[in-house]
């Protein structure tokens, strides 16, 4: 399977940079107006750089490399003017300011989306978020969990925003879905059942449930849930909380309530995961680590040979002393070597050890 980055112009004269693993059916998106986000109201597009990478991590780093570079030097990449790219970097490395610092090596992580439609995924709604890294931060924890669907209440310094991409670390398709409404009422008009997370009390009376208890809920539930969070600095308005049908709150040390937006997006998306319903979770494409095989314990015949290897060894150094103790001794290094239940890997290792610790005889060593 391949990856491209690409990069297309938009009508405006502006650049977009995004990456794919099939680049003509992303094209017809974007010309389509498919794509919520930055080419939607751009078009037409035009392509005017592809690079194609086996793996899509590559795809990613290449998509970071570039996507903040500036317009000269993007354009002497279209033209193939590699002279003219280095000159370009030597003068952006002294005059332009750093990009953003907050998405660093932790970028190995390759994320799996796509969950069976039967699933009511619930949707994330930032309202009024702050910082575009933050947005980012959030899309980043949803797509880990497999939610995909995130809405955003008049961010303050709009959408999109270039500092979004690299905070999201490759999840993208989460930030080019993203819907941006004028109020908390619009984002939450079509989802029967609203979510407000606080940690404060805001003069309102709702049932308040946990990070568990909601996902629990959720999945019980017929029809669409939103879970919606505050602005980085004061969290949900009391109005905000008013439109939920229940507050949902972290137990969490009361001396310090404070979680940041991204924390506080993984945890519920965490939770979701955790209590998708077993025919579901067949289909899902949420994994842990491989884990390998166990090999079985190795025959008794095997253990008795690295026994008895222990027991030459130990007497040739005079260990089992004095002798009327001996077969106290022997039965205690017995039960400490069967207690492990060691392969016929492990055992062959610990043979090998104790052979390259057996002592040679003063004849030997003065042979060698």
């Amino acid at each position: 399977m391949s990856f491209w980055v690409y990069i297309l112009r938009c009508s405006d004269g502006t650049y977009y940079t995004g990456h794919t693993d099939d680049l003509e059916r992303r094209m017809g998106q974007h010309q389509a107006g498919e794509i919520p986000g930055y080419t939607h109201d751009r078009r037409p597009v035009e392509l005017m750089f592809s690079e194609t990478f086996p793996e899509r991590i590559d795809a990613l780093e290449r998509e970071r490399q570039i996507k903040d570079w500036s317009r000269k030097k993007k354009e002497a990449l279209f033209g193939n003017d590699f002279a003219a790219v280095k000159r370009a970097t030597s003068a952006s490395r002294q005059s332009s300011r750093l990009r953003s610092t907050t998405a660093r090596s932790e970028r190995r992580e390759e994320s799996k989306a796509n969950i069976e439609n039967t699933i009511f995924k619930p949707v994330i709604v930032l309202v009024r978020p702050q910082l575009g890294e933050n947005i980012g931060k959030a899309a980043r924890a949803m797509l880990n969990f497999g939610l995909t669907e995130l809405r955003l209440v008049t961010p303050r310094d709009g959408w999109p925003n270039p500092s979004a991409g690299p905070a999201a670390a490759g999840a993208d398709t989460v930030l080019e879905q993203a819907q941006v409404y004028e109020t908390l009422a619009q984002a939450v008009s079509d989802c029967p059942h609203v979510y407000a997370t606080t940690v404060r009390k805001r003069g309102v009376t709702k049932p308040v449930v946990t990070p568990a208890q909601a996902a629990q809920e959720t999945h019980d539930a017929q029809g669409r849930t939103a879970i919606v969070f505050g602005p980085e600095r004061s969290g949900l308005e009391t109005d905000d909380v008013a439109l939920a049908r229940k507050i949902l709150t972290v137990p969490i040390n009361p001396d310090f309530p404070s979680l940041n937006l991204a924390q506080a997006v993984i945890l519920v998306a965490y939770e979701w995961s955790k209590h998708l319903p077993s025919a579901a979770k067949s289909s899902e494409t949420l994994v842990s680590p491989p884990q390998e095989d166990i090999l079985p314990p190795a025959p008794q015949k095997d253990l008795e040979g690295m026994i008895g290897q222990f027991e030459e060894l130990l007497e040739e150094s005079d260990y089992f002393f004095p002798p009327d103790r001996a077969p106290a001794t022997r039965r205690t290094l017995r039960n400490i070597l069967t207690k492990p239940g060691w392969n016929h890997l492990e055992i062959r290792t610990l043979r090998g050890v104790l052979s390259s610790l057996k002592v040679r005889s003063p004849r030997e060593k003065r042979g060698k």
